[in-house]
């Protein structure tokens, strides 16, 4: 994969999109939301690599592996996103931004989903927007990318 690209990373059951409780999710499936991603990344000359996993160790391999490959990265880290150190330490670690995005507005949710670990090591964070805030995080990492100037190994 080319030295800038994005990642695209989801977390635990977000691969049930469109048949799990609808009314909050919507009913766009994971494969829709990651083929627009693609699609933006082909119409902006940026690749984009999708990963999903209900395995908190396997987003974290995952990132990890990518980290010196990649500019960015949208994370949906979904229910790890109230619980997970783990992932709090690993994105903080990343030497690229991370756009933090969740599908339903989690502010206006049960209030245990209030809380982010995840949000102090992101960059930035949109909610509320259904499958448009991936599209709005990969905006925002190309704006943000643009002029960085490559430090990689």
């Amino acid at each position: 994969m080319s030295d800038h690209h994005f990642l695209v990373v989801n977390g635990p059951n977000l691969n049930l999109l469109g048949e799990r409780e609808p009314a909050i999710y919507g009913a766009v499936t994971l494969d829709e939301i990651e083929s627009a991603c693609r699609a933006w990344g082909e119409e902006h000359g940026v690749p984009v690599c999708c990963f999903q996993s209900n395995a908190e160790g396997a987003l974290l391999d995952f990132l990890q592996a990518e980290r010196h490959r990649a500019s960015g990265a949208v994370l949906n880290a979904a229910a790890y996103t109230h619980t997970s150190v783990a992932l709090h330490d690993g994105v903080r670690a990343l030497p690229f931004p991370v756009i933090e995005v969740h599908l339903s507005n989690v502010a206006a949710r049960e209030p245990f989903r209030a809380v982010s670990l995840i949000a102090p090591v992101a960059r930035g964070t949109i909610t509320g927007m259904g499958a448009l805030g991936y599209i709005l995080a990969l905006e925002a990492l190309r704006t943000m990318t643009a002029d960085a100037p490559e430090e990689r190994p």
